[in-house]
């Protein structure tokens, strides 16, 4: 009971704040915006990327464009995610299933190192974290806590805490300073989208061969680094 009252607490606190309801919005549109254009692609049955088949991305995506419907049903998913970010009266519903696509994008792009949505993806989940949090009183029924006997409905706010939250948006800032740089350094080496691109990183031999081995010879990923990793 004590954590539900203090979530419940926190949470009014917040969505009494003019502008953590405005940072709400901002996310809503920056997320839509996000899937809408991809989206549109895979309905229309266009590919993604010019990305060469021979890269770990590349296969990846050239692979899905070929599952038929499955792609074009992808894309509906992702324009629906949005449309719905974009209607307050279903905007929960939307950024429920934004969340897993986005969270799959994101595990994704780790995986294979993919620089076109290495920094954006992981900051997208958390944008999409914030909105789920931000209707933590339509949604905490469904989490294993004790709750108040009475339950609280959130009340509506006609004056609304005009007090900037600094703290927080320090914090925005740093995260959205902090994950890229940190992505940056995890790994010590990238396919990177071209052999060009991918060349310019390197000052030894074998992380040349690596290049060649993912941009010319179209070797898995794991394969290239072990190749890499040997010398």
């Amino acid at each position: 009971m004590a954590l539900s009252s203090t979530l419940d607490r926190l949470h009014l606190e917040a969505k009494q704040n003019k502008w953590l309801r405005y940072f709400a919005v901002f996310n809503r549109i920056a997320l839509a915006a996000g899937f809408i254009p991809s989206g549109f692609v895979k309905i229309f049955g266009e590919r993604f990327t010019s990305l060469s088949v021979n890269h770990p991305m590349g296969q990846y995506l050239e692979a899905l464009y070929h599952t038929g419907f499955y792609y074009t049903f992808i894309g509906v998913l992702q324009v629906s995610a949005a449309i719905l970010l974009l209607i307050p009266r279903t905007a929960t519903l939307g950024a429920l299933l934004y969340f897993p696509i986005i969270l799959n994008i994101f595990i994704l792009t780790i995986a294979v190192r993919f620089d076109g949505s290495l920094f954006t993806s992981p900051l997208m989940v958390l944008a999409n974290l914030y909105l789920i949090c931000w209707d933590y009183d339509r949604l905490k029924y469904i989490f294993p806590f004790r709750l108040p006997g009475k339950n609280r409905v959130l009340p509506n706010q006609k004056k609304y805490n005009n007090k900037f939250p600094t703290l927080f948006f320090a914090g925005v800032v740093a995260i959205v300073i902090i994950i890229p740089l940190a992505i940056s350094k995890i790994y010590n080496i990238k396919p990177h989208n071209t052999l060009n691109d991918c060349n310019r990183q390197c000052s030894t031999k074998s992380c040349n061969d690596f290049c060649n081995c993912i941009h010319l010879e179209g070797l898995s990923l794991d394969s290239c680094l072990e190749v890499y990793n040997r010398h």
